[in-house]
């Protein structure tokens, strides 16, 4: 993917000077964090050329244009820790003193109007969320482990899921080569007949929950009974897991094979994460995937770090969720 907009030095080191002020820790007072960036807004001491930037995006995924969208050269902490794979998110509390990346995704949410979100049960119930390869889930089906990843919405199972996501790129080798992809619901729903669609708009299919949150809540096996098409071009689909429920009638089996049949023929983007990148891209109006294109150094790829943000639709689509909030804190919902 091309850049919607790639930050000039000045741009970035005058966004940075910006950022630098707000000297909060998000893992130990996330409120008084959100405020303080939100008082750079209030104060207008966002750099103009970034609040149009953000005023744009808005504008393309309002008119459906685009639902993709990567900034380039974004300004990020002047040192990137090494993180230990064996348990990254105590290290990161250890190592990490400063969050010009965790304020830089802060602001852009709050430009793009898209709250953020955060789940009690995972990470402490943080709002900023490391992908990379955590060991004990080597090899498996999770964005947290060294693998590729299918093409999948966030939180399939779960039934509060983000409207967008965002992924910073912190250390990202530049050796080896990862590549985010990202289908359009409205490319694959292009690729369905109507009578296909229909099926998929019916409560036939189930998820099972991902490995991680298993491990964080034995209660979870597998979801309630769901649609896979929702609203217009949402689809709840994680490839390869998602299934008819027993019992269901035969269309419904049919259906699903169609919908992995027009998962190979829509149109898709790829874009390969620089370190210094944002792609922000629709979690439900869209799949996602992560394909390991080459890989040079298996060990050195396996540092890939991103910083991760899930976020509503809007404020409207936050205020749905009211009652599932954590401890009197917006955007924090239970597992």
């Amino acid at each position: 993917m091309q850049p919607f907009h790639t930050l000039s030095e000045t741009e970035r080191r005058r966004l940075h000077s910006v950022l630098a002020s707000v000297t909060k820790n998000p893992y130990e007072e996330y409120g008084p964090f959100a405020r303080t960036v939100r008082d750079l807004v209030d104060r207008d001491e966002v750099p103009a050329f970034f609040r149009e930037v953000c005023a744009a995006i808005r504008r393309e995924r309002t008119a459906g244009t685009a639902q993709a969208h990567v900034l380039r050269n974004c300004p990020l902490d002047e040192e990137i820790p090494v993180l230990d794979l064996d348990d990254p998110v105590a290290d990161k509390y250890r190592k990490k003193r400063t969050f010009i990346g965790e304020t830089f995704l802060e602001l852009f949410g709050l430009l793009m109007g898209t709250p953020l979100l955060s789940y009690a049960t995972r990470f402490n119930g943080d709002f900023f969320i490391d992908v990379i390869a955590i060991n004990r889930y080597s090899g498996m089906q999770t964005g947290f482990s060294d693998s590729e990843l299918v093409f999948h919405n966030e939180r399939t199972a779960h039934a509060v899921r983000a409207d967008y996501i965002s992924l910073l790129g912190m250390r990202c080798p530049e050796g080896d080569y990862i590549y985010t992809g990202f289908v359009d619901g409205r490319d694959l729903l292009a690729e369905l007949g109507e009578e296909e669609q229909r099926t998929l708009r019916r409560p036939y299919f189930y998820t099972p929950f991902d490995v991680l949150s298993r491990d964080n809540n034995g209660d979870l096996t597998v979801s309630g009974a769901h649609a896979i098409l929702e609203n217009h071009h949402s689809f709840r689909y994680l490839d390869t897991c998602t299934t008819v429920l027993p019992g269901a009638p035969t269309e419904a089996k049919d259906a699903l094979l169609s919908l992995k049949d027009a998962l190979v023929k829509a149109d898709k983007q790829r874009h390969r994460i620089l370190r210094g990148d944002l792609f922000s891209f629709a979690n439900q109006d869209g799949l996602h995937s992560r394909d390991k294109m080459e890989i040079n150094d298996p060990e050195r790829a396996r540092q890939r770090w991103l910083l991760k943000t899930y976020a509503f639709r809007d404020r409207a689509a936050a205020d749905v969720h009211r009652d599932r909030w954590i401890g009197g804190v917006p955007g924090m919902v239970g597992d």
